[in-house]
C-alpha cells in the first residue's frame, strides 16, 4: 500500500502497538502528537503536524485497562474522552475529515432497554461521536450490529468482522475429525453461522451448528437446553468477547458433557476481566483464540491462547475508505 501525502494517520498513546502494525501494513508513518497529563486528572491531546485540508484517521481502541505504572488513567470512560477531545482538535484545526477507528467500542452490550428507566447507552455513545463531527467510525464485530448501525445519523458507521482471520488461524490446528460451530446464547446464532460459512469455505468441507440455551437475571445465568451435534467433534464456541470467560466456560462444560472430542473458543475481543483465568486452566477450552483488537492483560504467556493480529483487516478497511475502493466485502450481511 502507498502513502498520500493528504492522509494522515494517528494513534494515541494507549493503542501504540496496534497502531504501529497498522501503519506498517499500511505503509504509511505514525503522525506525530502530544499527550499531557495534569494533577488534576485532566489531560490534553494536540496534533503536532498540520492536519488543514487533510483526510485524518484515528486508531484507538476503547477497552478500560488496568492500573498503569505511570499513574495514567485508561479506563474504557477516559478513552473514550480522550478520543472525542481529540477528534474536536482535529477538526478544530482544519482538518477535512476524521475517521475514528475504534476496534473495540464501549457500551456496545447497552444497546436496549432491559429495566424500566434504562438507558440506551450505545446511542448515547453514537450522539457524542456525531457531536464531535466525526465523518466515520469503524468497529470490529460489535455486539449488536443492528443496533450500532441503527445508532448513527450524520456518521457513516461501518462494522468489520474478524471471521477470516481466525478462520484462517484455525483451520491449521483442526483435525480429521468433524467441526460445530456453537453459539453460546440465541443472540449469537448470526455471528456464528457467519463465521460457519467462512470457515465451511475455507476448510473444504461441512461444518455443523449447534446453540446453547442462554437467560440472565442480573448476574445469574440460567438455562440447559442444547441443541446440536458435538459428539466425537471438535467444538468451536464462537462470540464477540470474553470478559469474565464465564459465558465461555458454561458452553465449554456443555460440550465436553454432549461428548464433544475437543473444545476451542473463539472472539474477537479478548478483555479477560476478573476470573477469565479460568479458561487457561485443565477444565477450560483446549485452545482460545483471540485478536489484539485490545490489550491483551492476563494469560498472554498461555499456551491454550493464540492471539490474531487484527492489522491487515484495519489497514485494509482504511485503504478502502481512503481510496473510494469497494468496502462490501468487508462487512458482513448475513
Amino acid at each position: 500500500m502507498t502513502h498520500s501525502g493528504a492522509l494522515l494517520l494517528f494513534c494515541l498513546n494507549g493503542s501504540r502497538k496496534l497502531g504501529v502494525a497498522v501503519a506498517d501494513q499500511l505503509g504509511w508513518p505514525l503522525s506525530a502528537h502530544e499527550e499531557r497529563e495534569f494533577e488534576s486528572g485532566e489531560h490534553k491531546a494536540r496534533p503536532l503536524v498540520e492536519v488543514g485540508g487533510r483526510d485524518v484517521y484515528l486508531l484507538h481502541h476503547l477497552e478500560g485497562e488496568p492500573s498503569l505504572p505511570d499513574h495514567a488513567t485508561r479506563s474504557a470512560n477516559d478513552k473514550l474522552i480522550r478520543t472525542l477531545f481529540f477528534i474536536g482538535a482535529l477538526k478544530q484545526a482544519g482538518a477535512r475529515s476524521v475517521t475514528a477507528v475504534t476496534p473495540y467500542l464501549p457500551y456496545a452490550r447497552k444497546d436496549r432497554r432491559t429495566k424500566s428507566r434504562d438507558p440506551v447507552s450505545m446511542r448515547y455513545v453514537a450522539s457524542l461521536f456525531e457531536a464531535m463531527s466525526t465523518d466515520a467510525l469503524v468497529t470490529l464485530d460489535i455486539h449488536n450490529l443492528a443496533a450500532f448501525e441503527n445508532a448513527f445519523r450524520s456518521c457513516r458507521a461501518e462494522n468489520l468482522t474478524a471471521a477470516e482471520i481466525i478462520a484462517d488461524a484455525m483451520i491449521g490446528t483442526l483435525g480429521d475429525e468433524p467441526v460445530t460451530i456453537v453459539s453460546p446464547d440465541a443472540g449469537g446464532q448470526k455471528r456464528a453461522e457467519l463465521f460457519r460459512v467462512v470457515l465451511e469455505k475455507k476448510s473444504g468441507r461441512p461444518v455443523g451448528n449447534a446453540l446453547l440455551e442462554k437467560h440472565r437475571s442480573g448476574d445469574v445465568v440460567t438455562g440447559s437446553l442444547f441443541a446440536g451435534n458435538v459428539q466425537g467433534r471438535t467444538a468451536i464456541i464462537i462470540d464477540d468477547m470474553i470478559s469474565s470467560g464465564g459465558t465461555i466456560m458454561r458452553a465449554v462444560k456443555t460440550c465436553r458433557k454432549n461428548g464433544a472430542a475437543r473444545v476451542f473458543a473463539a472472539a474477537t475481543h479478548g478483555l479477560f476481566s476478573k476470573g477469565a483465568h479460568q479458561l487457561f486452566q485443565q477444565d477450560g477450552p483446549d485452545r482460545t483464540f483471540v485478536t489484539d483488537s485490545v490489550t491483551i492483560s492476563a494469560a498472554e504467556d498461555s499456551e491454550r491462547l493464540q492471539i490474531i493480529s487484527a492489522a491487515p483487516l484495519l489497514a485494509d478497511a482504511i485503504a478502502r475508505l481512503s481510496s473510494g475502493a469497494p468496502f462490501y466485502d468487508l462487512v458482513p450481511y448475513n
